[in-house]
C-alpha cells in the first residue's frame, strides 16, 4: 500500500512507498477504540491498578495501528505536519510504528545505546522529532527534548548534567555541539537530521534507508524513567525532572478526554515547541492515548496570520496555544477567517486574561478551557468539558489529584484563603508525578511539605472548589509560556565589564503576561556611557550568552540593589515595585 507522504526533503525514497507487514503487539489483550480510552481514564480515576509493566509505544501506539488493520479504527492519519512551503506528511498509526522502529534500531544498533542510555535532542517541529521520542520509548532510552533557542553554554550544561551518551539536532545548532563536545565526557555519538552529511555526525536520513524495521519493544515498569526535562529554578541552574513510563504515558488519558474533549476522529493542533513539556503534554500523549491525530505546523517564528490561514484551511478540531498567543490573536483581525472545523479550544502555560477569553468567544463563538500543570506533573486542574467556565480561573482538580491550598506547615487553608497550591502525595503518591530531580535529592525533598508536594505557585480555592492563581511563590518569570529562572540572565548579565550586579524580575506587559526586567547597577568605568545604547548592548550581549527567549525586555540601571542584612537580593521588592504593590 502507498504511504501517504508528501514531503521531499528529508525521507529516504525507500521509505515512500512501503508494504508494512502485519504484527502483532504484545501486553494488553486487543480493545475497541473506546475501550482504549476508557481503560487508562479509569486508571487515573483511581478505578483501576497501575499495571506493574507499560510502554506507551507498545501498548498505546502499537494497539492503534491494530485496530487500524482490523478496520475499527477511522481513516483519521495519526500524525500530520505541514509547512509554509506546501511540504506536508501525513501517517497512519501503521506508518508511525514502522518508521519509529527504524528509528529504533538507529539507536540502539547503530549507534549502541541501551536501556537507561540518555539521548538530548534539539530539534525544531520536524517529523524526526516524534519518530525519536517513539524509538526511545521502545528502547527503554531515556529522552531528554530541547529548545532550538539553546546556545552552546546551554548545550553544554545539559550535556555534562545529563551524562547524555548521544544528541541530535540539526545544521543550526551542530557548529554550536561541535564547540562543546571536547568537555562532554560521556558523549559517544552525534546524529544530524540534515538534507546533507556532516563530517562526524550520523546522518539520520541516510541511515533510514539502510537501516531495518524489525525492532521487538523492550519490556518497561511502569515506573522506569522515560522523560528529562530541563526546568528553571529561581536560584541555580536548571533541574532535571524525571518522569517515568506511566505518569506521562497514562497521566493524560483523563485530562485528554474530559479537558481537550480528544476522540479518535479528532485532529489536535497544539503550537507549543519541542524542547517545551507542553509539547510532551499535547503532541505526544494527551492525543496518542485519545487515538486522535496529532497535527503540526513547523512555524518557526509565532505569526496570528499564520496560525489564522491553518485553522481555516485544515480540518483541525481541537488547539492549544498560549495565552500569548490568544491574546495576539484576538488583536488580528479574525472576521475574515472561517474555522468550520473548529469546536474546542484549551490553554495552558500562564494564567489567561478574562478579557482575552470573552474577545475569543466574540470573534469565534468558542469557549477557551484553560488548564494548569507543570513539568513535574500532568494536568493539575482544568476547566472540562461540561463545567461552569469560571474566567480566571484554573478549573477543579483532574484526577488522580487532590489538589489542595496549603499553608506553609502543611495545613489545608478554609476556602477563600491564598495559600500555596498543592498536591496530596501522602498517603498515595499519585502514579503520574515526577520521580526526582535527579542527582538532586535536596531539592526533590524541598518540595515536599507535610503530605503535600507543594507546586510553588499561589493561589485561592473557591467554595466550589474552583483554583484560582495569584501568583508565583519563588522568582520565576513567566513570559508568554516561557519559564525563565532570574539567575541564568543574571549570570549572562555579570558576563558584561559595564554590570557590576543585577537584579532580574518579572515586569508586567499587556501582551506577554509578564516580561523580563533586569535592574543593573553600573561598574564605575560606564556610568557615564550612554544608557539607550547601553541597555541595547546589554540586551544583545545577553542575547548572545543564554537563549535568546531570557533577554531583559525592560531594563533599570540603579546606584543600589535592596538587600537583607545577611546581603541577599530583595527581589521582591523589586517585583512589587514593578507591580505597583
Amino acid at each position: 500500500f502507498i504511504m501517504r507522504i508528501l514531503i521531499k526533503s528529508w525521507i529516504p525514497q525507500c521509505l515512500r512507498i512501503l508494504r508494512l507487514p502485519r504484527r502483532l503487539f504484545h501486553g494488553c489483550n486487543r480493545l475497541l477504540a473506546s475501550q482504549i480510552i476508557s481503560h487508562y481514564d479509569s486508571i487515573n480515576q483511581c478505578k483501576k491498578e497501575q499495571p506493574e509493566y507499560f510502554n506507551f509505544a507498545n501498548d498505546v501506539l502499537d494497539q492503534w495501528s491494530q485496530l487500524e488493520k482490523d478496520g475499527k479504527r477511522q481513516a483519521n492519519p495519526a500524525f500530520w505536519w505541514v509547512n509554509d512551503e506546501g511540504e506536508e506528511v501525513k501517517w497512519s498509526f501503521e506508518e508511525l510504528g514502522f518508521l519509529s522502529r527504524k528509528a529504533a534500531n538507529i539507536l540502539s544498533e547503530i549507534c549502541g545505546l541501551q536501556r537507561g542510555d540518555r539521548v538530548i535532542a534539539v530539534l525544531p517541529r520536524v517529523p524526526e522529532w516524534w519518530l525519536l521520542n517513539i524509538a526511545c520509548m521502545r528502547t527503554g532510552i531515556v529522552f531528554i527534548p530541547g529548545t532550538s533557542q539553546l546556545t552552546a553554554k546551554d548545550i553544554l550544561y545539559r550535556l555534562q548534567a545529563s551524562k547524555a551518551k548521544c544528541i541530535i539536532t540539526n545544521d543550526t545548532l551542530a557548529p554550536a555541539v561541535e564547540s562543546v563536545t571536547p568537555d562532554c565526557q560521556f558523549l559517544k555519538n552525534k546524529l544530524i537530521v540534515a538534507k546533507e552529511g556532516r563530517d562526524g555526525w550520523l546522518n539520520l536520513k541516510e541511515l533510514f534507508a539502510v537501516t531495518a524495521d524489525d525492532h521487538e519493544c523492550v519490556k518497561t515498569r511502569s515506573q522506569d524513567p522515560m522523560l528529562i526535562y530541563f526546568t528553571s529554578g529561581s536560584t541555580g541552574s536548571p533541574k532535571m525532572v524525571v518522569q517515568s513510563h506511566s505518569s506521562y504515558g497514562i497521566g493524560f488519558a483523563t485530562s485528554g478526554r474530559h479537558w481537550m474533549n480528544l476522540t479518535p476522529s479528532d485532529v489536535m493542533w497544539n503550537t507549543s515547541d519541542t524542547g517545551w513539556v507542553k509539547s510532551a503534554w499535547s503532541s505526544v500523549f494527551a492525543p496518542w492515548i485519545c487515538g486522535s491525530c496529532v497535527f503540526v505546523h513547523n512555524m518557526p517564528q509565532f505569526k496570528p496570520a499564520v496560525i489564522a490561514e491553518t485553522l481555516s484551511r485544515y480540518p483541525i478540531t481541537v488547539f492549544c496555544t498560549a495565552p500569548t498567543a490568544y491574546r495576539m490573536l484576538v488583536q488580528h483581525d479574525l472576521s475574515s477567517y472561517k474555522f468550520t472545523s473548529l469546536k474546542h479550544c484549551v490553554s495552558g502555560g500562564e494564567p489567561l486574561n478574562p478579557e482575552v477569553m470573552a474577545k475569543w468567544k466574540i470573534q469565534t463563538g468558542l469557549d477557551i478551557y484553560e488548564g494548569y500543570g507543570q513539568t513535574e506533573t500532568v494536568t493539575i486542574c482544568a476547566n472540562m468539558k461540561g463545567m461552569k467556565i469560571k474566567p480566571g480561573s484554573l478549573g477543579k482538580a483532574v484526577p488522580p489529584y487532590d489538589v489542595q491550598i496549603i499553608d506553609e506547615h502543611g495545613a489545608i487553608l478554609p476556602r477563600g484563603e491564598e495559600g500555596n497550591i498543592a498536591v496530596r502525595v501522602q498517603p498515595k503518591r499519585p502514579f503520574c508525578m515526577f520521580s526526582e530531580y535527579l542527582d538532586n535529592p535536596q531539592k526533590t525533598a524541598a518540595s515536599i511539605c507535610g503530605n503535600f508536594y507543594v507546586t510553588g505557585d499561589r493561589g485561592i480555592m473557591d467554595e466550589e472548589g474552583y483554583v484560582w492563581f495569584v501568583g508565583r511563590a519563588d522568582d520565576i518569570i513567566n513570559s508568554a509560556g516561557y519559564r525563565i529562572g532570574p539567575f541564568e540572565v543574571e549570570s549572562a548579565l555579570i558576563q558584561h565589564p559595564a554590570v557590576l550586579e543585577s537584579a532580574v524580575v518579572s515586569s508586567p506587559d499587556p501582551i506577554r503576561g509578564e516580561v523580563v526586567k533586569a535592574f543593573v547597577v553600573l561598574t564605575p568605568a560606564f556610568v557615564s556611557h550612554d544608557h539607550e545604547k547601553l541597555i541595547h548592548e546589554l540586551q544583545q550581549h545577553v542575547k548572545k550568552v543564554t537563549a535568546p527567549y531570557k533577554y531583559p525586555r525592560k531594563m533599570e540601571f540603579v546606584q543600589a540593589l535592596p538587600k537583607t542584612a545577611t546581603g541577599k537580593i530583595q527581589r521582591k521588592v523589586l517585583r512589587n515595585k514593578e507591580w505597583g504593590k
